[in-house]
C-alpha cells in the first residue's frame, strides 16, 4: 500500500491585531451585538478563539464549545445567520447542516494544518486502497473529504464511535490526525490505518520539556490533548478533548494545572476555576520551532474587528457545493445520532 505524501503546510504568521482601549473594545463589542440582532443571526465561537469573542457569544445567546457541540448548537438554532468565529472545515459544517441558512466567518482563509494536510483527491485514492474498512475522518476536515467518509467524529466522540466499530468487527481508516489516531487505537484495539497528518499547534509540545516542568510544579495535574504526541500523552492525568479538558479543570482536586492544547482554552477555564493556577505546556526545547507556540495562528486570524467587519458586509460568505453536501452530511448526522443515543456531550455556557 501507498503511502500519501503530504503537500507542504504552509503557516501563516500569527496576526497582530491593534490594541483596544477598553472604550474603545465596548464600543466595538456593542456595534457587533446590534448588528447579530440586525441580521437575525448567532454568533458560534470556539474555545480557541480570543476570549473578547468567547465573551460576546455567552453575551449574545451564542455558543461557546467545541467542534461537537458547535455543529449541534448550529444545527439547532433558528437564526437567520450563523456567524462562526473558528476555522474554515468549522464553517463549512455549519453550512452542510444548516443549508438555508447563511454562514459567516470573520476571515474565510482561516484554515487548518489537518485540514490543508489533507487534500480530498489524495485522500479519496489513500480510501481506494482500503475498500474493506469504515472511513471515520476527524472534524478537521474539508467538506469534500467528509463526503468520502462513513463517519466523522471530534475528539470527544472519537472514543465510544471507534469502539463501537471495533466491537462490530470493522476496521477502520483513519484521517487526518495521526496522534488523535494512536491515541484511539491504543484505547480501543482495533485495527486501524492512520492518515500521516499532525497539528501545528499539538506536534510542538515537548516530552522532554514538559518533564522539566512537571518536576518544578510537582502538585500540578498534566491535561492532554490527544493531538499531542505519544510521548506527551503517556505524561499525562488525563487525556480529553477541550470540553473534558475545561472540566477537569473545575472537578480535579490539584491547585495548578499544566495544560497541551491550545491556550484559547485558558479563557474559559479561568473563568469556571478562578482559583486554579494554569500553566501553558512547553513547546520550546530540542527540535522546537514555534510555528504555533500552542496558540494556532488560523484561530488568531478571528477578532473583534473583522468580526464587526464581517456582520456590516455580510461577507465572507461560507458556501458548499450542493453534491458535496448531500454525501457529507451523511458522516455528521451519523456522529449526532451517536452522540443523542449515547448521551455523549453537554454543552457549557
Amino acid at each position: 500500500m501507498t503511502t500519501p505524501t503530504l503537500p507542504h503546510i504552509s503557516v501563516p504568521p500569527h496576526p497582530v491585531w491593534p490594541l483596544l482601549e477598553p472604550k474603545q473594545k465596548r464600543a466595538l463589542m456593542d456595534r457587533i451585538k446590534a448588528y447579530l440582532k440586525r441580521e437575525k443571526a448567532v454568533l458560534v465561537a470556539h474555545y480557541y478563539v480570543d476570549g473578547d469573542l468567547q465573551a460576546l457569544a455567552e453575551e449574545t445567546g451564542g455558543c461557546v464549545a467545541d467542534s461537537l457541540e458547535m455543529a449541534r448548537f448550529g444545527a439547532e438554532q433558528d437564526a437567520d445567520t450563523l456567524v462562526v468565529c473558528g476555522v474554515r472545515f468549522m464553517g463549512e459544517t455549519a453550512k452542510i447542516l444548516n443549508p438555508e441558512k447563511r454562514v459567516l466567518m470573520p476571515d474565510i482563509k482561516a484554515s487548518c494544518s489537518l485540514d490543508d494536510g489533507c487534500p480530498a483527491d489524495l485522500f479519496s485514492a489513500f480510501c481506494d486502497q482500503y475498500p474493506d474498512h469504515r472511513v471515520v475522518v476527524y472534524a478537521n476536515t474539508s467538506a469534500a473529504v467528509k463526503a468520502r467518509a462513513d463517519w466523522m467524529v471530534t475528539s470527544s466522540i472519537a472514543l465510544p464511535v471507534v469502539q463501537h466499530l471495533h466491537e462490530q468487527g470493522e476496521k477502520v481508516l483513519w484521517a487526518p490526525d495521526k496522534h488523535l489516531g494512536h491515541y484511539v487505537q491504543k484505547m480501543t484495539g482495533t485495527e486501524m490505518v492512520l492518515w500521516p497528518g499532525a497539528c501545528v499547534v499539538h506536534e510542538e509540545f515537548k516530552s522532554v520539556a514538559l518533564e522539566r516542568i512537571r518536576r518544578l510544579h510537582p502538585e500540578a495535574a498534566v491535561l492532554v490533548h490527544p493531538e499531542s504526541p505519544d510521548s506527551v500523552v503517556q505524561q499525562a492525568d488525563l487525556v480529553g478533548s477541550t470540553t473534558q479538558l475545561i472540566k477537569a479543570v473545575t472537578e480535579l482536586p490539584n491547585p495548578e494545572f499544566i495544560v497541551a492544547t491550545d491556550e484559547g482554552i485558558f479563557w474559559k477555564m479561568r473563568q469556571l476555576a478562578p482559583d486554579k493556577k494554569l500553566i501553558a505546556a512547553p513547546t520550546a526545547g530540542e527540535g522546537a520551532t514555534c510555528e504555533s507556540c500552542a496558540h494556532c495562528p488560523w484561530m488568531a486570524m478571528n477578532a473583534l474587528q473583522n468580526l464587526a467587519d464581517c456582520l456590516e458586509k455580510g461577507a465572507p460568505v461560507i458556501r458548499v457545493d450542493p453534491l458535496i453536501r448531500e454525501r457529507a452530511i451523511l458522516p455528521i448526522q451519523r456522529m449526532l445520532a451517536f452522540a443523542r443515543e449515547r448521551g455523549i456531550g453537554s454543552r457549557q455556557k
